[in-house]
């Protein structure tokens, strides 16, 4: 049993662009459109496992009123004819005779386990139940599809009922969080944005009645060329003025601009009221505007805009602070509205980061008897010598990384890096230095004051050392490095900052990723799953496994690269942990100790246990990695990290 959870999503800007935006296959002068959309915290959970028939139940109380169990057969014939009859499920049905027909797939049974998401209120509840639909068959199925994919099927599913929807519906694939669309043509790009401040956004259904399907009729008029003035700022308003107010609005939310961001929304619908309602008299819309205008409203918000295809169906306001949005969310409900809160989250920009040090490094012994291996002196391009550790050490810093936790194995091992980050040389030893080596034992010195220590006192697996950073980590992500894998950038960006400027956009646990032969995989923990995006450099990892035989890899572990031939990839050596991989290893130390405390805690189970729950990211980052953790790795190390 799979559970699934798919939210409603709420376009911010740019409504209605997303099909003005098609129409440049037939006029080059109409400019793309864009759009901010992002998924909201109402949405569908399901629990989905394969079935002979395609089934659909529920027991969620919120939609007990209007829901009657469904199920058919999975025939092309029966499943298209369900799309066309306009009912209750013909989305669904859409969706999974595309399936079938393109697929060839089995059956699905969906349990719907609760409903949050109004339906029929501007927030694509019909995008989301299609989206549902369409990961089911991907991840019961191993279908190996993106999320752009699923995107893309639920759209096409939904185009198989009378529907006629626009492309940016389908955005609740991205999760919960905002995106910008862009649709040029039959080209959809999607992009995560970063937002600095906390948005403390209000929707409500106003309860009222619009006419969605008219007010896209007469708007398509208009289209693919504007025949008077009208239809001309029609185009104008859909294109590139909103264009502008797309790039305004994508810097107001990373600048933390929120009263510009307000004052953005009453110009957009200042515009639409302006040259896009007068288009249909299906956008009049009476009590939109009278909400906008509230006064008893405008001291909690930064401003205001209708939703989707605007008339009297919802409407949005960007509250000043937590304070006013419950305020605001009480007033509506109390005026006969449904409304609801979107908080919309600044990503913890990733400022801790943590090393394992606590091996005893046997595979390097006898050295390792007088020296820790991440003191082994490894020759640099620039001519110094540094030790492994102070390697490590510099490119955090170089990446914007304020606090150090050492996992030590006890504290008689942390004199070592006491004695070399916190004192001082003596003034005869640093006399002896030249002018620069001077200047860089101030550097080493100003590291020492970033390290924290933490010591794992059994040895019970990788992932029992990386545990005992958790009170360290105190609830942010934090960059976990291995101590004997050095890294090496190809470009002006350290490996580690090439990281953490991903996991700003995506927000989910992550690990680097470089490629390794088929015949080595045995000794890595490979990754398999689909490109995000044209570049491929993010993977949406769909499976982690062991160490796996070659043959078993080559058959399901391989993925594709630009030229459509097969690679396999293991971990590069860098993570960003979210809050809950340390939840899950605590889990695991809790069910181990039940069990007698005899099983070793492994990192990679519990990574694999947050991806199945809420994904994980795969970055191919500009760098190699280098291995010292065995002689032939050092000996490869040693002669290929100078030059």
């Amino acid at each position: 049993m799979t559970k699934l959870f798919v939210p409603g999503r709420l376009c911010l800007f740019g409504e209605h662009t997303d099909w003005a935006g098609h129409y440049r296959t037939m006029n080059a002068d109409i400019a793309p459109g864009a759009a901010i959309v992002t998924g909201i915290e109402q949405g569908i959970y399901a629990e989905v496992e394969k079935s002979s028939i395609f089934e659909m139940y529920s027991d969620a109380p919120e939609i007990a009123d209007v829901w009657n169990d469904f199920s058919c057969r999975m025939s092309e014939v029966e499943l298209k004819s369900v799309a066309h009859s306009g009912s209750f499920f013909c989305y669904c049905a859409g969706v999974a005779s595309y399936m079938l027909e393109w697929y060839k797939v089995g059956g699905v049974r969906i349990h719907i386990t609760k409903m949050t998401l109004p339906m029929k209120s501007g927030l694509s509840s019909s995008a989301a139940i299609c989206v549902l639909v369409a990961r089911a068959f991907n991840l019961l199925y191993k279908l190996n599809l993106n999320t752009m994919g699923e995107m893309n099927i639920a759209y096409l599913g939904e185009l198989r009922t009378s529907s006629r929807c626009g492309r940016l519906d389908q955005a609740c694939a991205f999760g919960v969080k905002p995106n910008l669309m862009t649709f040029d043509g039959d080209e959809i790009e999607v992009k995560a944005l970063n937002v600095k401040k906390h948005l403390y956004w209000v929707f409500a259904d106003l309860c009222s009645e619009k006419d969605t399907i008219r007010i896209l009729a007469d708007l398509n008029k208009s289209y693919p060329f504007a025949s008077n003035e009208a239809e001309r700022n029609l185009h104008h308003t859909l294109g590139d003025w909103n264009q502008e107010t797309i790039k305004k609005a994508i810097n107001y939310m990373a600048t933390g601009d929120r009263e510009a961001l307000g004052r953005l929304m009453n110009e957009t619908e200042e515009m639409f009221e302006r040259y896009v309602s007068p288009m249909s008299e299906a956008l009049h819309a009476p009590k939109l505007h009278q909400v906008l205008n509230d006064p008893r409203i405008q001291p909690l918000v930064f401003g205001g805009k209708g939703v989707g295809s605007h008339g009297d169906g919802s409407v949005q306001f960007l509250a000043k602070d937590a304070a006013s949005q419950q305020q605001l969310i009480d007033y509506l409900n109390a005026q006969g509205m449904k409304a609801y809160a979107l908080t919309i989250q600044p990503v913890h920009t990733v400022r801790k980061a943590v090393i394992p040090v606590a091996g005893y490094g046997t595979r390097l012994y006898p050295a390792t008897r007088v020296l820790k291996k991440d003191f082994f002196p490894i020759p640099c391009a620039d001519g110094i010598v540094r030790p492994v550790i102070l390697i490590l050490l510099e490119e955090l810093v170089k990446s914007g990384i304020e606090e150090i936790c050492l996992v030590l194995g006890s504290e008689k091992e942390r004199i070592a890096y006491t004695e070399f980050f916190e004192r001082p040389l003596s003034e005869e030893h640093l006399s002896k230095l030249s002018a620069e080596a001077q200047e860089y034992e101030k550097k080493i010195l100003s590291f020492g004051k970033r390290l924290r220590y933490v010591y794992q006192r059994e040895k019970r697996g990788f992932g029992h050392a990386v545990y005992q950073a958790a009170q360290f980590a105190a609830n942010e992500p934090v960059l976990l490095l291995l101590g004997d894998t050095l890294y090496r950038s190809t470009t002006n960006k350290p490996c580690a900052l090439q990281l953490i400027e991903k996991y700003e956009q995506y927000n989910q646990l992550m690990v680097s990723i470089g490629t390794v032969p088929l015949a080595e995989v045995s000794h890595y923990g490979i990754l398999a799953g689909v490109w995000e995006n044209k570049e491929r450099t993010v993977l949406n990892v769909s499976v982690m496994q062991e160490k796996p035989k070659a043959s078993y890899a080559e058959e399901f572990l391989a993925v594709r690269n630009e030229e459509g031939k097969r690679e396999y990839y293991n971990v590069f050596g860098q993570y960003i942990l979210t809050p809950e991989v340390f939840e899950q290893l605590a889990a695991d130390i809790q069910q181990s100790d039940l069990e007698g405390g005899s099983r070793e805690i492994e990192l990679t189970s519990a990574l694999n246990a947050v991806r199945q729950r809420s994904g994980m990211i795969g970055v191919r980052l500009n760098g190699k990695s280098f291995d010292m953790g065995n002689p032939t790795a050092l000996r490869r190390c040693l002669e290929t990290f100078s030059k």
